[in-house]
């Protein structure tokens, strides 16, 4: 137990180094409850659960200021309590929202007291030319973040399994059921979010062309994900043709000019 708290820790660690080394999309649930599978000894089961989280998580972003439940803590200690108590995805979307939320109470902290204080650092190091210490300072912020989720999920994971097992098993099967509605419901929640960042009258036909084809064709989501990418690939197709024949004529047209200025 004591070694799974340490690993989970260090697969929070570098899905958090975002914050220092750039975004690479590791600290997505996905990728976490991959690597939670791994941790656990039951690959399928993090798979599954980190999808389902992944649906829930999918439009959660940071926009400008504004920062999302934490992901990361969220997605891995969702799956792995799940995982351990022999739950189903339900349970994992039941544990992880909220303890994405409550990370996000720290995170806040981190960030709103600890950064400024390394940003001000940083600025001065700038101010003399040293750009050494403004890495020092990039790298200390970045990682500091990365070794605060670790300890969060390391701790979390090792004195709270055994609780949260039991307090799944006291939950009535009424709840249980209602639980297993929801999760069906909130990764549509997920792709709301995300529709409302995306959708534009230029994407929206393709939007509900997709739902055409599921609903009436009995198409499977693979393969209205090929059709797509395919028709992705004809539209940009389409559009150099398109824009290389605007080229040419632009082309012609400046070199009748010149001839008719000579």
């Amino acid at each position: 137990m004591i070694m799974q708290s340490i690993y989970l820790g260090i697969v929070a660690f570098i899905a958090q180094s975002e914050y220092a080394l750039g975004t690479s999309l590791l600290s997505r649930p996905i990728v976490t409850g991959l690597f939670t599978g791994i941790v656990l000894g039951d690959i399928k089961t993090g798979i599954i659960m980190g999808a389902t989280l992944e649906l829930a998580f999918i439009g959660s972003f940071s926009v400008g200021a504004s920062i999302p439940p934490d992901v990361v803590t969220g997605g891995i200690l969702g799956t792995a309590f799940a995982i351990t108590a022999g739950a189903g995805t339900e349970t994992a979307l039941l544990l992880g929202l909220p303890i994405a939320t409550l990370t996000l109470v720290f995170k806040n902290v981190y960030l709103g007291l600890l950064i400024p204080v390394m940003n001000h650092k940083a600025d001065d190091y700038a101010n003399e030319g040293n750009y050494k210490g403004v890495e020092r300072m990039h790298l200390a912020a970045g990682f500091g973040l990365s070794l605060m989720l670790a300890l969060i999920v390391s701790i979390s994971f090792s004195v709270g399994s055994n609780t949260v097992k039991g307090l799944l098993d006291m939950i009535p099967m009424f709840v249980q059921n209602g639980l297993s509605v929801a999760t069906g419901i909130i990764p549509a929640l997920g792709f709301a979010m995300l529709a409302r960042l995306l959708i534009n009258k230029t994407v929206a036909p393709y939007f509900f062309l997709g739902f055409i084809i599921v609903g009436y064709l009995d198409i499977p989501i693979t393969g209205v994900a090929i059709l797509g990418a395919i028709i992705a690939v004809i539209v940009i197709n389409i559009m150099n043709f398109r824009k290389g024949q605007a080229d040419a004529a632009q082309t012609t047209n400046g070199g009748i000019i010149d001839d008719e200025e000579f």
